[in-house]
């Protein structure tokens, strides 16, 4: 079984190698990839050696998906509420990035558990970004109310050009995952564990999970939806009624 972290562990070593090294760390001045999907320039200068920038590109967004300003829904106040006073947002971003942050490491907590646990949160930066959007809605799902300007079917960043589809309500909220697949034998490997996966769900021991349910053709909720954006080879996959 593969385990996927969020944290981006090259970023995080970087971070805790400067924490660790104090006013001796070198210049350093990279780009790294994760995923395929995410690239990172990172940089620290001796003149400022606690100070770290750090310019982060996003997968490319279809057509469907909401971006304000070239970012998630709700991105930048997701990174505010994440790391507070250490990062600062600089705008404009760098070219070909689509955020910048300025990191103090002086303003890190002391205790070394505490330092440790706000690296790991700046090092899982994609997750914090691209899942802005979803934090945004779930959070309003649990008041039981509805985000403003947020159209009835909200389309997240997946993969680049690939999304999934949200469709808010006060109460509830119903989640698609359009399937895509490259290799055949994944194609067919995908469809029969979907369809073994919904039939478990019908189980009695899952009786209080969301309802789920495979079709190979789009569902109801997507209905208008870009037919580029539902190009799934492996059908799809849609939660319902998840309820807070």
């Amino acid at each position: 079984m593969i385990l996927l972290q969020s944290p981006s562990r090259f970023l995080l070593q970087i971070l805790k190698d400067r924490v660790v090294s104090g006013d001796k760390g070198v210049d350093i001045d990279c780009h790294t990839v994760e995923f395929d999907d995410v690239r990172y320039h990172i940089q620290f200068s001796m003149r400022n050696p606690k100070v770290m920038v750090l310019s982060v590109a996003l997968p490319l967004a279809p057509p469907e998906a909401i971006l304000h300003d070239g970012l998630p829904l709700g991105a930048i106040d997701a990174i505010k509420a994440a790391y507070g006073a250490v990062v600062q947002i600089l705008d404009p971003p760098k070219d070909c990035f689509d955020v910048t942050m300025k990191i103090n490491l002086t303003k890190l907590p002391t205790d070394e558990e505490q330092r440790n646990v706000v690296l790991t949160r700046i090092a899982s930066v994609r997750e914090v970004v691209l899942g802005a959007p979803l934090k945004l809605l779930l959070r309003h799902l649990a008041s039981k109310t509805v985000a403003p300007n947020v159209d009835k079917l909200v389309a997240l960043v997946h993969r680049p050009n690939e999304s999934f589809f949200l469709a808010p309500q006060a109460d509830k909220v119903t989640v698609v995952y359009p399937m895509r697949f490259q290799d055949s034998i994944d194609i067919v490997l995908a469809t029969s564990f979907l369809q073994e996966f919904v039939e478990a769900r019908r189980t009695a021991a899952l009786n209080n999970a969301p309802s789920c349910m495979w079709s190979p053709v789009p569902p109801l909720e997507l209905k208008g939806v870009n037919a580029d954006a539902l190009d799934a080879n492996a059908g799809f996959v849609t939660f319902g009624n998840v309820y807070f």
